[in-house]
């Protein structure tokens, strides 16, 4: 049997901002089109970012070169989502 196809590949990105920049790196990942949704928190991690895309290897270029390279993202951690889920 093939592997199966999926539509969309969906993640769930943390992201630590520099002190300070939290605000900045929110009105960035508002720009990115794939960013569907996003929100500032409390805690181990300052934001949350909902991404979408077509697969998995566009997900990784989302991530890499345009979440990682905004001004004041110091680290980022990928969650993704089960297939079919």
């Amino acid at each position: 049997m093939g592997r199966p196809e999926f539509e969309t590949a969906t993640a769930i990105v943390l992201i630590t901002a520099e002190p300070g920049k939290e605000a900045d790196v929110m009105q960035e990942l508002k720009q990115i089109p794939e960013v569907k949704e996003a929100m500032l928190l409390f805690g181990e991690y300052d934001l949350f970012a909902k991404v979408e895309c077509s697969d998995f290897g566009s997900l990784g270029n989302i991530v890499i070169a345009s979440i990682r390279a905004i001004d004041g993202v110091d680290l980022t951690k990928t969650l993704t989502a089960a297939p079919g889920s």
